[in-house]
């Protein structure tokens, strides 16, 4: 796996075909579940990566358009592959980091804008996204690789200062989970812990015609605003809530928290939530009674996860910490 770096491209990264040949899949997530069987890009093996190269012209430059970029603004863009997209961004915006994980998709790009205005407005990251230092940015525009979508997104909430707002293109399937709703099938751990933190909406879908190589499922592009300031609940407490109960999204909650394993790594919890508070701990303390307590008498013991918002999420932690009960 390439080194995530900071410095531009240059043709000492590209490695020799011998050892590009040689470094297989194993390091790699394969695009195999959404490219079809024996379809593979005739110049770059973007299969490695999960990457599919945006081919429509048009679509990118709605893509762009959406983005609303301003002559100031500074863009990271993940998965840039041959800069369909990248110089059409760089045509508005004041520079552009592009991370590109295929160091061969990173020389077709700089052979793209080599000798033109555009070269000193782009700077070329080789590395994972995922583990790549990132530079301030105002926008984030993504084509983004199948099997760094999630990263991708709690990466980017997460990231500090906050941007502006995010342009992202994923598979169909995720991109609906991330605008789904309460009450409707796709809505899940993920539609929470997105909406919870940011404000994200459906921009288009996108065939998959509309790529080299052209992917098993569908597109979406899905438009994603950080809220700002952030609200002060702690990710690892919201998630750990949210993976409890949407483990079975269709039971009622309480059939949920009575399910193996849950009374007692909550009791954990709260045995060391004592422990930093210096309480005294009951040791007659009944922790199924205690969660079935704060159950009823939050009036969810009867809801289920499926059709719980995001306020009855919040206020169900809200309980369970009010008893000292925590979930990270």
């Amino acid at each position: 796996m390439p080194r995530a770096t900071s410095e531009r491209f240059s043709r000492t990264h590209q490695p020799s075909i011998k050892s590009a040949a040689s470094s297989s899949s194993s390091k790699n997530h394969s695009a195999n579940e959404g490219t079809p069987a024996g379809v593979h890009n005739p110049i770059f093996k973007t299969e490695r990566f999960g990457q599919h190269i945006l081919k429509n012209p048009q679509i990118a430059q709605t893509i762009v358009d959406k983005a609303n970029l301003r002559p100031t603004d500074k863009v990271l863009e993940v998965g840039p592959g041959t800069g369909n997209l990248t110089v059409k961004i760089l045509e508005k915006a004041k520079n552009v980091t592009a991370v590109e994980m295929d160091p061969r998709m990173a020389a077709e790009l700089t052979k793209r804008v080599q000798g033109k205005p555009e070269q000193r407005k782009l700077d070329i990251i080789i590395g994972d996204f995922v583990k790549t230092d990132l530079p301030y940015f105002d926008v984030c525009i993504s084509n983004t690789p199948y099997q760094i979508s999630s990263p991708l997104v709690f990466r980017l909430l997460s990231h500090r200062p906050i941007f502006r707002v995010a342009i992202l293109m994923f598979q169909r399937e995720f991109a609906m989970r991330l605008v789904a709703q309460p009450g409707t099938e796709l809505w899940s751990r993920l539609s929470a812990n997105v909406q919870l933190y940011s404000k994200v909406d459906l921009v288009m879908h996108v065939g998959k015609n509309n790529f080299r190589p052209a992917p098993l499922v569908e597109s979406s592009v899905v438009r994603l605003v950080p809220l700002n300031p952030p609200p002060p609940i702690k990710f690892e407490e919201f998630d750990g809530l949210g993976r409890i109960i949407f483990s079975r999204r269709n039971k009622m909650v309480h059939a949920t928290f009575m399910a193996k394993g849950v009374i007692e790594m909550l009791e954990k919890n709260w045995r060391t939530w004592c422990s930093t508070q210096n309480k005294m701990i009951d040791e007659h303390t009944n922790m199924k009674a205690k969660v079935e307590e704060v159950l009823s008498s939050s009036g969810y013991s009867k809801q289920r996860a499926a059709k719980m918002t995001l306020d009855d999420l919040l206020k169900l932690l809200s309980a369970f910490h009010d008893e000292g009960i925590h979930f990270a």
